[in-house]
């Protein structure tokens, strides 16, 4: 069993039941997660050991969003107590032609204002085999991104793997400060995480041939995206999910790694969604988990293309699904028939 410590913030979820506008809702569905917790989830329930690091209120709110983290087996001893609030984030689901939505509330957020020198990196890293923060972590502000500098310093002294999903917001911060911090940041990065967007939005490397609004992804040209970040940054493997919007409800859904010899391309996947929030971390969980088990790069990421293909079919940001069942997906049991 490996150890995996994912760093981030965690936050309340709230979304309108069915398909509800937030402007007609009367009442708003409660969860809880964020995009680290998201893929330590993904790695609990894939039998490793996996870590979530953030600091959270001292109230309710923060015993209920503890407990939710507890209950899906992510290792908490290292979450620290304290600060304002809990952050939320509203999540209004699209339906055909309408997109979803989604609306921030985490301003002065307990990890958003927490003090760098309160997170002791010897003692959370120890023992630990891999370290995962996405770029959404350091656009809080420049504590967090020296939290996150001071993790990947002491990780590269000691070895352990570091992999980061690029995740750009834009609601957090702009294409010119993400660009600036995530080169610094990705100087410590051994498998970085991109969607058909982020490259571009970061660090202006555009893939040809595609305009994701359309619906257009041309899949031969992201080998060059993965190319061109490989060659400035020295990743050992940079793995790019392509997905084609067909509507609010229907994608099609695959995924590449390059691991700076050979591209990879997993099978295409035609998905009827469920809820799609959280289904780039799962598939980052799903690469992580590959690799620290030493599978084959085709195996890998066929392997994360499948988890996050299931995570479309499942309500909440968490991917609640066992190895057996992805590795059932990926031999081509995708018919969807009843198990009895």
């Amino acid at each position: 069993m490996k150890r995996i410590v994912c760093f981030g913030e965690i936050m309340m979820r709230l979304n309108p039941p069915d398909h509800q506008r937030i402007t007609q809702a009367d009442c708003f569905c409660a969860t809880y997660a964020g995009g680290e917790a998201n893929v330590a989830a993904s790695l609990a329930a894939f039998g490793q050991k996996a870590s979530f690091v953030t600091k959270l209120p001292q109230n309710d709110l923060g015993e209920a969003c503890l407990s939710a983290v507890r209950a899906v087996g992510i290792d908490t001893q290292h979450i620290l107590r304290g600060g304002k609030r809990l952050g939320l984030y509203f999540v209004e689901k699209g339906a055909s032609q309408r997109p979803s939505k989604v609306i921030y509330d985490r301003a002065d957020s307990a990890i958003a204002t927490a003090d760098p020198s309160e997170f002791h990196w010897d003692e959370i890293l120890r023992g630990a085999d891999w370290f995962h923060f996405t770029g959404i972590t350091p656009a809080l502000g420049e504590n967090v991104q020296q939290m996150c500098l001071d993790a990947c310093r002491y990780c590269r002294e000691h070895g352990i793997t570091v992999s980061c999903d690029l995740n750009y917001r834009n609601k957090l911060w702009t294409t010119k400060q993400a660009e600036k911090v995530m080169s610094e940041l990705c100087q410590y990065v051994d498998i970085c995480f991109a969607n058909e967007e982020d490259a571009a939005q970061v660090f202006g490397i555009k893939a040809a041939e595609t305009d994701v609004t359309a619906g257009q992804v041309d899949h031969a040209s992201y080998c060059q995206v993965a190319k061109k970040l490989q060659e400035r940054f020295k990743f050992r493997m940079v793995a790019i999910t392509l997905r084609s919007s067909i509507s609010a409800d229907d994608n099609r859904w695959a995924a590449m790694c390059f691991d700076g010899g050979n591209f990879y391309f997993s099978k295409e996947y035609l998905i009827h969604i469920v809820d799609r929030v959280g289904a780039g971390d799962s598939f980052c969980g799903g690469l992580i988990y590959a690799l620290l088990e030493r599978y084959a790069p085709q195996q890998a990421i066929e392997f994360a293309a499948a988890a996050s293909c299931l995570k479309h079919t499942i309500e909440g940001d968490f991917n609640r699904v066992s190895v057996q069942e992805v590795c059932s997906l990926v031999a081509g049991n995708a018919s969807g028939r009843v198990q009895r």
